[in-house]
């Protein structure tokens, strides 16, 4: 079955795979100080221009945010995301495990309001019983959001002078940052956003990779003992050598925004088989998850030549589906979606 469940269904992309394959019999030192993760971290540093940024390779999205999340926040800090932020919604309560609370702000498409914080924050701050309270001691943004959607340029700004007046950090989930990155919307640079962000990571499992996200600390900021809290959690790979080979592939010759810009054509090319079919779209991404609205009983039998992924109910008889590109998206994967709807 073809399938546009999500963008890490396949496997490495080639050029990932054959760098792995080519250095599988070197004997390396493990926990990410052998020289490709020293290397990958070099061509980071390049391609974020911060010469002395601080990188670190952990093993997925989920366990890269409890950890960075766990680490920078006090005893008594909890993460501000939107309602529907990804710490919040899918990933099982491992922050809250990890033993921070998600203080939650409105969602709008995905995003955070700059001055919804700003009241949020200035309201909690004025609250004589905060000290009874969880403090608000980060801000969890993920760009492009759960629902496809990008923060402009102006917006990240805003958001991070706000955090900064605050004295708090801006954590950017960047588990798809090639795809905003390569988005005919974007507005704003690699190079912007680690002057934006106080921490970041690039997403390497949707984008790529096996495995594996770098975490980006822009400002000298890295938690005390991080390998060891890493270890600590659970995210630690005694072969870091498979992130470090990973990334330093994906940082080669423009592969990590190859990846990103190949991905977001076949999703352009998807919207506009979705709307020749009169298809009705429940947003507008311009990255590469793309939401329709189907009847349940056209999403029934849709099923049975496609794989997709149910994203929420619209009503008693309409789901909101998530169709997704990746590097593995392939013209006949689209000749069949297009034959697909055709059928309906």
């Amino acid at each position: 079955m073809i399938s546009f469940e999500s963008d890490y269904i396949a496997g490495a992309h080639p050029e990932v795979l054959a760098a792995l394959t080519r250095t599988n019999l070197e004997s390396l030192p493990g926990y990410g100080s052998d020289r490709y993760c020293e290397q990958a971290r070099e061509k980071i540093r390049a391609a974020v221009g911060i010469p002395d940024a601080q990188v670190e390779f952990l093993v997925g999205g989920t366990q890269t945010n409890a950890v960075v999340i766990s680490t920078m926040l006090a005893d008594a800090e909890g993460v501000v995301a939107a309602e529907t932020g990804h710490i919040g919604m899918h990933e099982a309560g491992a922050i809250e495990y990890n033993g921070s609370k998600v203080l939650t702000l409105p969602g709008h498409l995905g995003k955070i309001d700059p001055e919804e914080l700003k009241t949020y924050l200035e309201g909690f701050f004025a609250d004589e019983n905060r000290e009874h309270m969880v403090f608000p001691g980060m801000v969890y943004i993920s760009w492009p959001t759960e629902y496809g959607t990008l923060y402009t340029k102006n917006e990240l700004t805003r958001l991070s002078e706000i955090c900064r007046s605050f004295e708090i950090p801006l954590f950017l989930d960047g588990a798809r940052l090639a795809y905003g990155l390569e988005s005919r919307e974007a507005d704003v640079t690699l190079r912007e956003l680690a002057q934006i962000c106080d921490v970041f990571y690039i997403g390497g499992t949707k984008v790529g990779a096996l495995c594996g996200e770098a975490v980006v600390f822009t400002r000298q900021n890295r938690p005390k003992h991080f390998l060891t809290s890493v270890k600590k959690r659970g995210a630690l790979l005694a072969k870091g050598r498979l992130l470090g080979v990973q990334f330093d592939a994906l940082f080669t010759d423009d592969l990590y925004f190859r990846i990103g810009k190949g991905a977001i054509g076949k999703a352009e090319r998807m919207k506009e088989i979705f709307a020749s079919h009169g298809c009705r779209f429940a947003l507008d991404s311009p990255t590469n998850q793309q939401f329709l609205i189907l009847e349940n009983a056209q999403m029934e039998k849709l099923k049975k030549e496609l794989a997709f992924s149910f994203w929420e109910p619209y009503d008693k008889d309409h789901t909101v589906v998530r169709f997704a590109t990746g590097w593995s998206t392939t013209d006949a994967d689209l000749e069949a979606l297009d034959a697909a709807l055709g059928n309906l």
